[in-house]
């Protein structure tokens, strides 16, 4: 109805995901570049993790419309309650290899010659499993034996896990060590900040052909955060509601009593959604536990570090009442827009130096010859 009244060409808040809406927040900026360095080296697991409706699905998404295809070859597994054998299959069947009535040695070695031939075919082979926080033990440990696959040195297969926070209280379990050390990359997808959201919700209109009406108001765009929390699904589902509201009242500007009330007929708890992004920034050093084994993959960690210098910031601005008078210091405040600059600079020559990276993995001869020249 509303996307009629507007004069809107398609639904903005669909709770689907859709690359066509990708939005660079600073967590999946994070996570891309994560994932990009991941790539990068070729083997071994990446881990993904976040709240219900945080974005993993939307981040593969986009994944999946920027790779070549042309050079890897990814799998999407979505199904993921199953034992061992059956994510064999699972994986098999993703690989286009017929897994009835054939017994399991069999079907190993139909999976290996095929990752075989996709590596003379000049491609990798990419295999993404969402919800893996539902994976057994045997199943997450079939993963790492067909990770063991190998031609000339250099892995056959490579896996990104996407799960809910506690996946990452599963693999730190005792009898997973041997997948935790193949671990290259791990990131958490955050909630997005309170200055986040009038940039994604604008993001989203555009796209769709928004021509400015209805006019949102700042105090929307907060209320918005604290109704959602941050997290981009029920955001979407809040501003879909909200968009249904000012078409039926026929609203030519959306104030916070609008989304007060749109959030109390959906039932939105605020205080526990506003609550909620809290344990995820305690969650935020532990990215940082699987490339401290391996000293020399440790690059994503740089554009962590100045997250918690910015925080402050996000924090007085989402709560003008707070006590932390401090940042009411000019020079303090000019300090950490130098600093958010630097940090702007330093993110751009990660994603820079990833791209980089990808290329040369993928095709040393010619990185050289370009270096070279």
């Amino acid at each position: 109805m509303y996307i009629e009244h507007f004069g809107l060409t398609g639904q903005p808040f669909q709770l689907t995901p859709d690359a066509r809406f990708w939005f660079e927040s600073r967590t999946h900026r994070k996570a891309m570049a994560y994932l990009g360095y991941g790539l990068a080296q070729g083997e071994g697991f990446i881990v993904i993790t976040g709240e219900i409706g945080a974005g993993k699905s939307t981040l593969v998404a986009h994944l999946l419309a920027t790779i070549d295809r042309a050079r890897l070859n990814a799998i999407s597994l979505v199904s993921t309650q199953v034992e061992g054998d059956d994510m064999l299959r699972l994986t098999a069947q993703g690989l286009g290899i017929a897994t009835g009535g054939v017994e399991k040695a069999r079907l190993l070695d139909a999976v290996e010659q095929r990752l075989e031939e996709e590596v003379r075919a000049g491609k990798r082979t990419l295999l993404i499993v969402d919800e893996a926080q539902n994976l057994p033990v045997s199943a997450l440990e079939e993963l790492r034996m067909l990770s063991n696959f190998q031609i000339a040195g250099k892995a056959l297969l490579q896996v990104v896990l996407l799960g809910q926070p506690e996946f990452r209280d599963k693999i730190g379990s005792p009898g997973l060590e041997q997948l935790r050390q193949r671990v290259i990359a791990l990131h958490h997808l955050e909630a997005m900040a309170a200055d986040e959201v009038e940039a994604y919700v604008r993001h989203r209109l555009a796209i769709v052909g928004w021509m400015g009406q209805p006019v949102f108001s700042p105090a929307a765009f907060a209320a918005l955060h604290v109704h959602s929390g941050g997290i981009p699904r029920r955001l979407n589902q809040l501003a879909n509601r909200l968009m249904l509201h000012a078409a039926v009242e026929a609203l030519d500007t959306i104030e916070a009593e609008a989304v007060e009330a749109v959030a109390a007929d959906i039932g939105t708890d605020s205080p526990a959604a506003a609550a909620e992004p809290a344990p995820v920034r305690q969650r935020e050093p532990e990215p940082a536990a699987a490339p401290k084994r391996e000293p020399e993959r440790v690059l994503p960690l740089r554009g962590a570090r100045p997250q918690a210098v910015a925080e402050p910031a996000n924090e007085q601005s989402s709560e003008p009442s707070s006590p932390a008078v401090a940042f009411a210091d000019p020079a303090l405040l000019r300090r950490i827009a130098a600093l958010e600059a630097r940090l702007e600079e330093q993110e751009a020559s990660l994603r820079h130096v990833l791209a980089l990276l990808v290329d040369w993995v993928e095709n040393p001869e010619a990185a050289y010859r370009t270096h070279a020249a």
